[in-house]
C-alpha cells in the first residue's frame, strides 16, 4: 500500500474541495443567455444531427433538457409575435403584437411591430432607430428581472431591431441591432443618447468587412449533405453549388462594401455571435450575484430559409455553420463564467413550411395562394355589392383591413360586410377558413384551429377578416417559403435548457413557448411577467 503524508493528503483534499466548489452551481444563475434561432423547425435537430460536431448542438441535446413537443398555440406564426410571446409568456391576443406589421384604421397607417416615431437612431441610420418596445402591451420576463434586482443587466442583440427590442423588454439597459447601410451596430434613443465606448470600438474594427470578402462555400464534403444539390425549393440561383456565385461576388461593390446581403448568409449569425460575446465581456455580464439576461437572436436563418427554402443545401450548410457558432459560444461561457453559473435557453420564433414547389414533387397537396388576383376579385365584388369605393384599405399576411370610415359614412353594418367578405374568400382555392373579426371577438373557442386563430386576434390591431390556408399552402410566390399558419411545421419549435442546475432529460409532455417566461421566473423565484398565461414546466422545477 502506498503511504501519503498528512501535508500531501491535506493538499489533495483541499484541491478536491476547490474543484468541487467550482462546479457547484450558484444559488441563482449569474447569467441567462436566451438564444432564438429564427424560423427553426424542431426536426432540423434530427435531420442534421449526424453531421453536427461534438461541441455545438450535440452538447445541448446530450447534456440539456430537451422539450420535444414545444408548440405555439396561435395562428399567425410570424417573427414579431413569436418574439413577443417568448418575452411576455402570453399570446398575441394579450400582448397585442398580431404580426410583423398591422393597419390602424383610426390613423390610416400601416405600423411595423416596433415602430416608434418618438425614437431616433443612435449610432446608425436614423429611420432604422425609430423603434422601441412601446407597441408591446404586456410586461416581459426581462422587465421582472430588472425590477427584482436593480443591479441586474438586460441586453438584447440581433441583426434586426424587432428581434433585439422585444426580447429585451421595456426596461432593458440596451438593445443593439445591425445597420446594413453602414455596417455597424446601433441602438435607439429609447435606450440611450449615445453608444457606449465599447460598441464604438467594436464598430471601428469593421468585422463585417472581414466577412463580406469571404466566399460562402460548402463546409463539408458534398457527399455528406442530406439535401439535394438540385434546389427544388426556389427559382433563386443556387449559391453553394455555383462556383461563380460566391459570397464575395454578392457583397463586394466597386465603390464601397455593401452589407445588406450579409443578412442573407451565415456570416450574419457569425457577426451577431461576435457582438454578443463582446457585450458579455465589456458589460461584465455574469460577474456578480445579480442575474443578468442576454438575448441573442440569430436572424440570418429566416432570410436564408425564405430565399432558398428549408430543404436546400444553403439552409443545411447554415446549420452546420451555426453549430460552430453555438460551440464557440458554449465554450466561451464555460471558460469565462462557468457552465454551472449560466442558464442557456435555445428556441425559435416559429417554424417554416416546406416550399410548395418541393412537396408537390412528392405528390403532397400544396400550393401558392394567388393573393393579388384574390384581392382584385374581392374589390370587384365589393364594388358590385356596395357601389364603387375604396373598400379594402390593407392586407397584411392573411389579414384583410376594410375602410371603416367609408363603411360608416355609407351607413353599412360593419359586421355584415365582414361576413360577406369572409364568405366570398372561402370560395378561393387554398382557403381553409375565412373568419370575420366579429366572430373572433364575441365567440369563445376552446380548441382546434379556431382557438389558435382567436389567440392571434387583438381587436384594435387585427384585420376585419382573417384567413387560414390549407396545409402546405403559402400566400405568396415571391419567396421560396414562409411561416404564418397554425400547422405543426410552423408551430413546432426546439426548446432546450442547458447549464446551471439543468439535468439531462427528454421532456415529451406538451409545452408552449408561453411557458418559457414563467419557468425562468420560477427558477429565479421572482414575479411572473404581468400578463403571463403559460405555466412553469414541471420537469424543470427546482
Amino acid at each position: 500500500m502506498y503511504k501519503i503524508s498528512v501535508a500531501a493528503a491535506s493538499m489533495l483534499i483541499a484541491s478536491c474541495a476547490f474543484g468541487q466548489g467550482r462546479a457547484i452551481p450558484s444559488e441563482k444563475p449569474k447569467l441567462i443567455v436566451e438564444i432564438v434561432v429564427t424560423q427553426m423547425r424542431y426536426d432540423y435537430l434530427q435531420r442534421y444531427h449526424d453531421n453536427f460536431s461534438d461541441n455545438g448542438f450535440r452538447v445541448l441535446l446530450e447534456e440539456g433538457a430537451v422539450c420535444k413537443n414545444a408548440k405555439y398555440s396561435y395562428s399567425f406564426t410570424q417573427s414579431a409575435p413569436g418574439l413577443a410571446t417568448i418575452a411576455t409568456g402570453t399570446n398575441p391576443s394579450t400582448h397585442g403584437v398580431v404580426g410583423d406589421m398591422w393597419y390602424i384604421p383610426l390613423t390610416d397607417q400601416n405600423v411595423k411591430a416596433v415602430q416608434d416615431s418618438k425614437a431616433e437612431g443612435v449610432g446608425g441610420f436614423g429611420e432604422l432607430g425609430k423603434v422601441s418596445p412601446r407597441n408591446l402591451l404586456a410586461g416581459t420576463l426581462a422587465d421582472e428581472i430588472k425590477m427584482a434586482n436593480k443591479n441586474s443587466k438586460v441586453i438584447g442583440v440581433a441583426l434586426e431591431p424587432t428581434s433585439a427590442v422585444f426580447l429585451a423588454g421595456h426596461s432593458a439597459d440596451a438593445a443593439y441591432w445591425f445597420d446594413p447601410s453602414m455596417g455597424k451596430f446601433m441602438t435607439s434613443s429609447y435606450y440611450m443618447p449615445s453608444l457606449p465606448k465599447w460598441v464604438d470600438e467594436f464598430n471601428q474594427k469593421k468585422f463585417p468587412d472581414i466577412y463580406i470578402y469571404n466566399k460562402w462555400g460548402l463546409t463539408k464534403p458534398l457527399s455528406k449533405y442530406i439535401s439535394s444539390k438540385d434546389n427544388f425549393d426556389t427559382t433563386a440561383k443556387p449559391l453553394l453549388t455555383n462556383p461563380d456565385n460566391g459570397l464575395g461576388g454578392m457583397l463586394k461593390s466597386k465603390s464601397r462594401p455593401t452589407y445588406e446581403k450579409l443578412m442573407d448568409t451565415p456570416y450574419g449569425n457569425n457577426l451577431t455571435k461576435d457582438f454578443a460575446i463582446a457585450a458579455i465581456v465589456n458589460e461584465g455580464l455574469g460577474k456578480d450575484e445579480a442575474t443578468d439576461l442576454l438575448t441573442i437572436t440569430l436572424d440570418a436563418n429566416k432570410h436564408i430559409g425564405q430565399k432558398y427554402g428549408p430543404t436546400s443545401m444553403e439552409m443545411e450548410d447554415t446549420y452546420y455553420r451555426l453549430d460552430e457558432d453555438i460551440a464557440h459560444l458554449i465554450k466561451f461561457l464555460a471558460d469565462n463564467i462557468g457552465k454551472q453559473n449560466v442558464l442557456v435557453v435555445l428556441t425559435s420564433d416559429n417554424g417554416v413550411a416546406n416550399a410548395p414547389k418541393f412537396i408537390q414533387k412528392e405528390k403532397i397537396p400544396a400550393g401558392y395562394f394567388e393573393l393579388n388576383r384574390s384581392l382584385m376579385l374581392l374589390k370587384i365584388f365589393l364594388n358590385a355589392t356596395y357601389g364603387r369605393g375604396d373598400w379594402v384599405k390593407a392586407y397584411h399576411q392573411k389579414q384583410i383591413y376594410l375602410n371603416h370610415t367609408l363603411i360608416e359614412d355609407s351607413k353599412i353594418n360593419l359586421g355584415e360586410m365582414q361576413a360577406k367578405v369572409a364568405n366570398f374568400l372561402k370560395q378561393f382555392t387554398g382557403v381553409a377558413q375565412a373568419i370575420p373579426a366579429s366572430v373572433l371577438e364575441y365567440t369563445s373557442f376552446t380548441d382546434g384551429i379556431m382557438q389558435k386563430m382567436q389567440n392571434s386576434f387583438y381587436a384594435q390591431r387585427s384585420g376585419d377578416v382573417v384567413i387560414n390556408l390549407q396545409p402546405g399552402w403559402i400566400d405568396t410566390d415571391e419567396v421560396a417559403t414562409s411561416s404564418n399558419s397554425p400547422y405543426s411545421y410552423d408551430t413546432h419549435v426546439p426548446l432546450i435548457w442547458y447549464g446551471w442546475k439543468i439535468k439531462r432529460e427528454s421532456i415529451s409532455s406538451k409545452v408552449d413557448p408561453t411557458d418559457i417566461a414563467p419557468t425562468i421566473a420560477n427558477l429565479l423565484d421572482i414575479s411572473w411577467s404581468n400578463a403571463a398565461s403559460g405555466e412553469p414546466i414541471n420537469e424543470l422545477a427546482q
